[in-house]
């Protein structure tokens, strides 16, 4: 059997195949990014999910496809953490932009971002992938992700910014206080997935004026930032991969045609189109 996994910050999505390349089983855990999760958290979880657990020695082969992963050392801790379940896997890790450049790929070079708890992107022609631009994190980067929509609401309603019936909406909704916001982002596991949840709120409400002028700013600032350095983007297709690109598909195609952008397709999980990419390329 064989194991394709996608793995971003909030959630993993494990697609096993059988012998014959046919969909055995499809699952679930919580994302491993190991740059918010311990990594000794991440054989319990596995471990919790009891479809992973009864076929883990039938497991000859695991692609593996994370944020966080564009580092080595953090693809050696997933690879040291997987083989303690699957003793019989050959396994290999990547990180998540190659996923979002395999599910994306539609026999033509294009600009591929991933647009969810997190942000990145890059260039791939079929064949190669170009990462012009450094993944800085929810702290630093991620612009037009659902952390960065999340910490800007977030910020705005303690800085009180927001216009009254937001504010008020808010604070019914979440009842949240500055102490329970800066233990969850400071102290706690998976900070970016708690200010990404935020975009609950945002979505539900996406027709609100102020909301929409929010998140259109946010995406400008993700071109700016991590589409346009490429000099590709005024001429090829720009494809999305996410929930946040899926949710706000209107905003962000309205940002993309003020800078006179191409956006073409917008995938919310890549998981099937990455299982089909390896059913024809790979496997």
């Amino acid at each position: 059997m064989v194991a394709i996994v996608d793995s971003g910050s909030t959630k993993t999505d494990w697609v096993i195949l059988d012998d014959f390349k046919k969909v055995f089983l499809k699952t679930e855990t919580i994302g491993f990014n190991p740059n918010f999760i311990s990594k000794e958290l991440i054989v319990p979880e596995i471990e919790k999910n009891t479809s992973l657990v009864s076929v883990k020695n039938s497991i000859t082969k695991i692609f593996f496809y994370g944020s966080g992963c564009g580092v080595q050392e953090n693809c050696d801790t997933i690879i040291e953490e997987l083989s303690k379940v699957f003793f019989n896997a050959e396994i290999t890790v990547r990180e998540d932009l190659m996923a979002a450049a395999y599910a994306a790929y539609r026999g033509k070079p294009a600009i591929v971002c991933i647009l969810g708890t997190g942000s990145n992107s890059c260039y791939f022609d079929g064949k190669d992938l170009k990462i012009k631009l450094p993944s800085l994190g929810f702290l630093m980067g991620d612009e037009g992700s659902g952390s960065a929509i999340g910490k800007q609401l977030v910020r705005r309603f303690f800085m009180q910014k927001l216009p009254q019936d937001l504010r008020e909406d808010f604070d019914k909704t979440y009842n949240l206080t500055i102490d329970a916001a800066l233990k969850n982002m400071y102290h706690m596991t998976r900070p970016n997935a708690f200010l990404a949840d935020f975009n609950r709120f945002v979505v539900e409400r996406k027709s609100h004026p102020y909301l929409q002028k929010m998140v259109h700013d946010e995406m400008l600032n993700f071109f700016d930032y991590q589409v346009l350095p490429y000099e590709e983007s005024k001429d090829a297709e720009i494809n999305f991969i996410g929930s946040i690109a899926y949710y706000y598909e209107d905003i962000l195609r309205s940002a993309a045609a003020d800078l006179n952008l191409n956006v073409g397709q917008i995938v919310q999980k890549p998981i099937e189109s990455l299982v089909n990419y390896h059913i024809q390329y790979i496997l």
